[in-house]
């Protein structure tokens, strides 16, 4: 069984004591490559440092609806600087973490709105998927993808949406990223979404090392936990892990070109 973790955050310090064995770990359990995001000017150097010592991680660079307050305006003009002169590169593969954050309440909606278009365009500027982040701001995000309409489009990260906005987003040729929130038992409304998703619309994804499945509760979140996720939402979506591997695997293979 092989496995695409399309969302790692595996650069934060969090596994700084023993990445390389995590990641060794990963690849003997079958997690072939990973997507390592930045989500803010401070990290992008270390996210493409850890990158390029691995030809098996690729990189996306982007500015984080969360981090808001941390951005300056000059942020934005690095981040095309670095997309430029990373263009073409086997191992920059999207424009990313990017979106609207709708949950944090202080976390200004226009000035969020102005970023996320601003990095959509440089995503189509650049012909990369984007990696989206989405909390409590579906119909905003849709109707700006609308605009937008990406030709690589992307993946919606951490999908935790109605049959409804599932639809929208494949309508727009957007992959729905699944991983450990949908594990919970208590997810129920989630579970019965699972359930009608076809197969060529979804990947995996851990958001390591955040965003821990049922069965690690309170525990880091890493790459290693991608096949218990996988078997476990496979059982929600009455097929076999094997069969969610494959198509998974293969949806994020041809969205990034691998």
């Amino acid at each position: 069984m092989e496995l695409v973790d399309t969302h790692t955050h595996l650069d934060f310090p969090d596994f700084d004591a023993d990445r390389s064995a995590l990641m060794a770990e990963s690849r003997a359990l079958g997690v072939r490559q990973m997507v390592v995001l930045g989500v803010y000017q401070g990290n992008w150097q270390r996210v493409w440092e850890l990158v390029q010592a691995d030809p098996d991680l690729h990189a996306a660079f982007g500015l984080h609806p969360v981090y808001l307050e941390q951005h300056r305006p000059d942020d934005l003009r690095e981040l095309g600087d670095w997309l430029a002169r990373l263009a073409g590169h086997r191992q920059l593969c999207a424009v990313g973490e990017i979106g609207l954050d709708y949950f944090i309440e202080t976390l200004d909606r226009e000035r969020q709105q102005a970023l996320f278009d601003a990095q959509l365009q440089l995503a189509a500027d650049f012909n990369l998927p984007a990696l989206i982040h989405v909390r409590r701001s579906h119909a905003a995000v849709i109707a700006t993808l609308k605009r937008f309409k990406l030709k690589r489009a992307g993946i919606i990260h951490a999908f935790a949406g109605s049959r409804e906005e599932a639809r929208e987003y494949i309508k727009l040729g957007f992959k729905l990223g699944l991983g450990g929130a949908a594990t919970w038992p208590q997810a129920l409304r989630m579970h019965r979404v699972l359930a009608d998703l076809p197969l060529d619309a979804v990947v995996l994804e851990t958001d390591s090392p955040d965003m821990a499945p049922a069965m690690f509760p309170g525990q880091r979140n890493s790459p290693a936990h991608l096949p218990a996720i996988c078997a476990a939402l496979a059982q929600i979506m009455a097929i076999s892990p094997e069969q969610l591997s494959a198509a998974s695997t293969a949806n994020a293979r041809e969205l990034f070109n691998w």
